[in-house]
C-alpha cells in the first residue's frame, strides 16, 4: 500500500473505530499535521519554482492587485502579519522592481503600492493561492467545522510547551522555507 493509501487506510479506521486507543489516535492526529506540512511546503516550493519569488512575496504581490494603492499598514492586516515584516516583504519586491511605492497626494506620509510589469509577470506564473493552500483550504470550511478547529487549536496550544507567539505574525510560507533550509 502506498503511503497516501495507508494514511487514508488509518484515517478511515480511525473515524469507524469508536475504540481506539488514544496512542493510536495520537499517532493518527501527528500524521494529519505532517500531511499539511508537507502539502504546505510542496506548494510553496512550486510557487518558488515557477515565479521565482517566495510565496510570502507572492501573496504581497496578489494583495496589490487585487488593492491597488494599498498601504502597508492595511496590507500587514490583509496578511495577519507584523507590519515590520510587511514593510521588509515590500521593501524586497521594490528593489526586485515588481512593486512601486507612490506617496499619496493627500497624506505625504502615505505609501500607496503598485505592482510594476515584473509583478504582473509573476503573479501571471502563480500555480495556486498566493496566500498558500492552507488559508485557501481554511477559507472553504463550513462556518461551524471553522469555528471548532479554531477552538479545538487554541485547546491544542494551551498544552504546547515553549510555544512561541511571535511566530503566529510570521507567513507560513516563510516558515516552511526556513524550515527547508534548516533541514538542507
Amino acid at each position: 500500500m502506498s503511503p497516501t493509501g495507508a494514511t487514508l487506510f488509518s484515517i478511515y479506521t480511525l473515524k469507524t473505530n469508536p475504540d481506539t486507543p488514544p496512542s493510536l489516535l495520537t499517532m493518527e492526529v501527528l500524521q494529519q499535521f505532517r500531511l499539511i506540512f508537507g502539502s504546505l511546503r510542496q506548494h510553496f516550493r512550486l510557487v518558488e519554482e515557477r515565479c521565482g519569488l517566495s510565496g510570502s512575496q507572492m501573496w504581497v504581490l496578489q494583495e496589490v492587485e487585487r488593492h491597488p494603492g494599498i498601504g502597508i499598514s492595511d496590507l500587514a492586516i490583509r496578511m495577519g502579519i507584523h507590519q515590520s515584516t510587511c514593510s521588509l516583504l515590500v521593501d524586497k519586491l521594490v528593489g526586485q522592481e515588481c512593486l512601486t511605492k507612490s506617496r499619496h497626494h493627500g497624506d505625504q506620509r502615505r505609501v500607496g503600492l503598485r505592482l510594476a510589469p515584473k509583478g504582473i509577470s509573476a503573479l501571471s506564473l502563480l500555480p495556486g493561492p498566493a496566500e498558500g493552500i492552507l488559508p485557501d483550504a481554511l477559507s472553504r470550511l463550513p462556518s461551524v467545522v471553522l469555528k471548532t478547529l479554531h477552538i479545538n487549536l487554541d485547546e491544542l496550544i494551551v498544552h504546547l510547551p515553549g510555544k512561541d507567539e511571535s511566530c503566529a505574525g510570521v507567513p507560513l510560507a516563510e516558515m516552511v522555507r526556513r524550515s527547508g533550509a534548516e533541514g538542507a
